[in-house]
């Protein structure tokens, strides 16, 4: 009784709420990709590949939306708050239609290139960027607000809809056409929408910002529209390379292996979702942040470690339980990929956290870094195990080169302290 009465006195966190969201987030996420892989086979899948793809490429470009909203709802209070997120819906909501259209327009092209069995997938797939963007800065709000409850119903109900209407359609009407797959994500946009303020939607004329304020938020979000495009390349420019120059069936084996060693960086992207808004409100209050990274890099390095661990020992069990015996020739790439990944998680956490404290370099570095890996693998892709291998040798670099830049801010920090 005692027991039970101390642990109904410990109130879960707002924080420790959204994780355990993120974490049933991505397991639905999982969850959606490896039926279709069971579903559709390796060469079908392929074409689901390039669509989920697509999905992760436009998560990221409206991720610069999404950030650049919640670091300044940290900073911006009443009517400057209204007027700045009221421009900012407007613009994202411009940028999601230019996107959009040019996605339509070039759909045959676009099929032509991933080798698609159909180009309809991307026409209906680009209708739904307008509503991602607005979704992004939606929840940007409540990102920098730290409505931790809002902004899990809105990735709850993005996962949960393009979940079931994609399996239903696939399963009760046997439909396994790509087309149906970006239906399923297109319809989820709209769900992940809500719950929406429409009050902060405002086409009148705002407020008009501060010089001082305009130079601050167009300089983050030129900062982090790069480094989102460096995410980009590093998270996806493989799959769409191997899409490229490889056949279908080899390409689905490849989206398998892809889907199962990003675990790392999926559960890693909750951490950064807690730490930009954790550092720039203690920046703003003139405490230390070194703190804030070391916790959540410390977390990643143990899960990390696991997820390794487990991709060496039973890689086969694996890919049989998640894919089935149709993938298990990706089994002894597994842990490499993994590795790979590991170490882009926990160069991603260096990089967000200088972004949040509008450090330049890292975010440069990870942009060189990024093509390096591009140019690898344009050059060495004789078979998928050198793709791998070339993955290896960037996000190495990648990250000692980040570990040597922190290094070297602490000992600067240091002497300016003494002095």
């Amino acid at each position: 009784m005692q027991a039970l009465s101390i642990l109904k006195s410990k109130k879960i966190t707002p924080e420790q709420l959204f994780m355990v969201s993120v974490l049933a987030v991505n397991g639905g996420n999982y969850l959606y990709n490896l039926i279709l892989g069971r579903v559709l086979g390796p060469a079908q899948f392929a074409d689901a590949a390039v669509l989920i793809t697509f999905l992760l490429v436009l998560s990221f470009v409206a991720m610069t939306f999404q950030l650049v909203t919640a670091k300044f709802s940290v900073l911006f209070e009443g009517d400057t708050f209204k007027s700045f997120v009221a421009k900012v819906y407007k613009q994202s909501f411009i940028v999601g239609v230019v996107f959009g259209l040019l996605i339509v327009t070039f759909a045959s092209q676009l099929q032509t290139v991933f080798n698609t069995s159909s180009s309809n997938m991307f026409v209906i797939f680009g209708c739904g960027v307008p509503l991602y963007f607005l979704m992004s800065v939606n929840r940007g709000t409540y990102q920098g607000k730290k409505a931790y409850k809002s902004l899990s119903i809105t990735y709850q109900g993005e996962m949960l809809s393009r979940l079931l209407i994609t399996l239903a359609i696939i399963l009760i009407f046997d439909i396994k056409a790509s087309w149906v797959i970006a239906l399923g994500i297109l319809i989820s946009f709209a769900f992940g929408l809500f719950p929406f303020k429409t009050s902060q939607i405002s086409f009148s004329k705002t407020l008009k910002l501060e010089a001082e304020h305009s130079k601050q938020i167009k300089r983050f979000f030129l900062l982090t529209a790069f480094y989102e495009l460096t995410q980009i390349i590093i998270n996806n420019s493989d799959i769409l390379l191997v899409k490229h120059y490889f056949e279908s069936y080899e390409a689905g084996l490849y989206a398998s292996l892809a889907l199962i060693g990003r675990i790392v960086y999926f559960i890693a992207w909750m951490f950064v979702m807690l730490l930009l808004p954790a550092v720039v409100e203690l920046k703003k209050e003139g405490k230390e942040t070194a703190s804030v990274l070391f916790k959540y890099v410390g977390y990643i390095a143990a899960i990390s470690a696991v997820i390794v661990l487990g991709c060496v020992l039973f890689p086969e069990l694996i890919i049989n339980i998640l894919f089935g015996e149709a993938y298990i020739d990706m089994a002894p790439l597994l842990w490499q990929y993994a590795i790979a990944t590991s170490m882009f998680a926990l160069s991603n956490i260096f990089a967000y956290y200088y972004l949040s404290l509008d450090k330049y370099v890292p975010v440069i570095i990870s942009g060189v870094f990024g093509m390096l890996q591009v140019v690898l693998v344009v050059f060495y892709h004789d078979s998928l195990d050198q793709v791998v291998h070339m993955q290896i040798v960037a996000m190495a670099m990648l990250l000692i080169i980040q570990l040597a830049f922190f290094r070297l801010e602490v000992v600067r920090q240091k002497r300016l302290n003494l002095n």
